[in-house]
């Protein structure tokens, strides 16, 4: 499996993918970050490593309509999301060995759990109102 890079012309295909029952990862980057270009080969070992999961590829700027709400302070910020709760939003160094663990913890996470954690502060109650890919990418 390999990560999708989302396009102006695959967004209906990216939404449906979405829609389905497997974790979410998305990195979301910019292609001038030099970070994200050097990131883009980890990220595609990832998903490699973890072939059940969606990997989506997002530059916001290209997609400025789809994330322009979305505080992305640094990059490569990554999204992982569980059906409707998002469990990590956030900057993460680039080293896929973090990442995959990071990964690792949220899918072996009950969902229930999840949610609870997802309702546990300000920030991450904010995260389930801005950052839901599934609504997103739906509007």
């Amino acid at each position: 499996m390999h990560s999708t890079t989302l396009q102006a012309d695959n967004r209906a295909e990216v939404a449906a993918a979405l829609a389905q029952d497997h974790l979410i990862v998305a990195c979301l980057c910019a292609a001038w970050c030099g970070t994200c270009a050097s990131y883009r080969t980890a990220f595609e070992e990832l998903a490699q490593r973890h072939p059940e999961k969606y990997f989506l590829w997002v530059d916001i700027e290209d997609h400025a309509d789809l994330v322009g709400d979305l505080d992305v302070e640094n990059f490569p910020t990554l999204l992982i999301q569980h059906h409707e709760t998002v469990a990590f939003f956030g900057t993460m160094l680039p080293d896929p060995n973090v990442a995959h663990r990071l990964i690792q913890t949220i899918a072996e996470t009950d969902p229930a759990e999840l949610r609870r954690l997802a309702d546990s502060t300000p920030e991450r109650q904010g995260w389930q109102r801005d950052c839901n890919l599934r609504v997103l990418l739906g509007e």
